[in-house]
């Protein structure tokens, strides 16, 4: 994904040590970075990357009144006048700083594995893919369930209306009739059992995945941090003790719009009162948005500043497609057969033969590749069978439903001519 993306600018002054002066411009963030551009001239005077920071800091003096610091190595920077205020810039601020520190927690160890970065890159493309379709599974398995709850309920309607049907034989039935009183009787036994089979499955619940994210209400200018959580059955807003602000049910959701690959918005609307809506901004939510767009197909819009994000994540590892089996079997066609490398003969020059050597893939990279690829496998035929599985419990909701609509017919104009 594209690093210079501009998630959030600000219109601010910058204190420009140099001249002892206040410039007014515009304070901007990227994935990466935070600039400031003066307004007259144009000119870039402030452009660092995020771990570089030391600290973030809301200050004020007797001078300088409702400041946001910014400690940069050695260099202090000074930003005042921030819109809409202050502590919704230093929000989002300290949220992507923090969270490229844990990202670049593991900068070490990539370092030292520049000689094998097509194994490297391999490796995390199939892990990200075998999480994906994890993901999917878990929820092919919810709608599993509520397709298994439908088809309970429709078996209870069922066997209601063969009571109903029992009740109407029964009244036109002569008075003289001596088992009438009997008809009925032996199903009712049945019911508890059903209703507490119903209820424990809907005590089931699957979280897919939860990030940090800042929250905005509405068109509230105050944001807050908080956590997003998307579950098989829908989504979750929560504050950062874990209380839920807003549950939305895969139902309630009406529309969610991608305006950036940071920044997303979800919407309920109501006939005759305001809508509900949140805005929510996250490092993290590259990893969400594929689930959303598999979860909302329907719903999901994704905006002009976000339409390079379509079918591309933020790295291969996102990437799910056909991309990820040709790459797998051909580089490691290539491991298991080091002896004949694709496009090799005799004539190769020395830089070639060094090329080539540098790109293999080492040994414990290649087991750990068969074996995501074997997880892979496994989830493909298990999500195959699901959704077979599903297809056919659709068929039978579909019989089962008609058929219940065929004996409420049958039996309303029984109870016509009994009336």
């Amino acid at each position: 994904m594209n690093q210079e993306i501009r998630i959030h600018s600000w219109p601010c002054s910058y204190y420009l040590d140099t001249s002892k002066q206040w410039v007014s411009g515009r304070l901007s963030l990227t994935p990466v970075a935070i600039k400031f551009t003066a307004d007259k001239t144009g000119e870039l005077l402030v452009n660092f990357h995020l771990s570089s920071i030391s600290e973030i800091k809301k200050e004020s003096s007797n001078l300088i009144f409702s400041s946001l610091t910014i400690l940069e190595k050695n260099t202090k920077h000074w930003f005042s006048s921030l819109q809409p205020n202050r502590n919704v810039v230093f929000n989002i601020l300290e949220h992507f700083w923090r969270e490229q520190l844990l990202s670049n927690q593991g900068a070490g160890a990539e370092a030292g594995a520049l000689q094998s970065t097509k194994g490297k890159e391999l490796t995390g493309l199939l892990a990200g893919s075998q999480k994906r379709l994890e993901d999917t599974a878990k929820v092919l398995h919810y709608q599993g369930e509520q397709f298994d709850n439908i088809m309970r309920g429709l078996n209870k309607i069922e066997g209601d209306m063969d009571v109903a049907d029992r009740l109407l034989t029964e009244l036109e039935s002569p008075s003289w009739w001596p088992f009438s009183s009997k008809l009925w009787k032996a199903p009712l036994e049945a019911k508890p059992k059903e209703t507490a089979t119903v209820s424990d499955s809907k005590n089931q619940e699957g979280i897919i995945i939860r990030i940090p994210v800042i929250i905005t209400h509405r068109t509230d200018s105050n944001v807050k941090p908080g956590k997003l959580t998307l579950l098989a059955s829908g989504l979750e807003i929560s504050d950062c003790n874990s209380q839920v602000i807003h549950r939305f049910e895969s139902k309630d959701v009406d529309d969610i719009r991608v305006h950036t690959p940071y920044e997303i918005s979800v919407r309920q609307r109501f006939i005759g009162k305001p809508d509900t809506s949140y805005r929510l901004l996250s490092a993290k939510m590259p990893e969400a948005i594929p689930i959303l767009e598999m979860q909302f197909s329907k719903k999901i819009q994704f905006l002009e500043d976000a339409l390079g994000f379509v079918g591309a994540g933020e790295s291969p590892q996102v990437d799910l497609g056909t991309s990820i089996w040709q790459a797998a079997t051909g580089l490691l066609g290539g491991v298991v057969q080091p002896s004949s490398p694709v496009g090799g003969g005799e004539g190769m020059d020395n830089e070639q033969v060094q090329l080539q050597s540098q790109e293999k893939i080492s040994e414990s990279e290649t087991k750990e590749l068969k074996q995501i690829l074997k997880k892979l496998k496994g989830l493909a035929l298990e999500t195959e069978a699901e959704l077979e599985r599903q297809d056919e419990a659709l068929d039978s909701i579909t019989t089962s439903v008609d058929r219940a609509t065929l004996n409420i017919d049958k039996q309303n104009r029984r109870i016509k001519k009994l009336t």
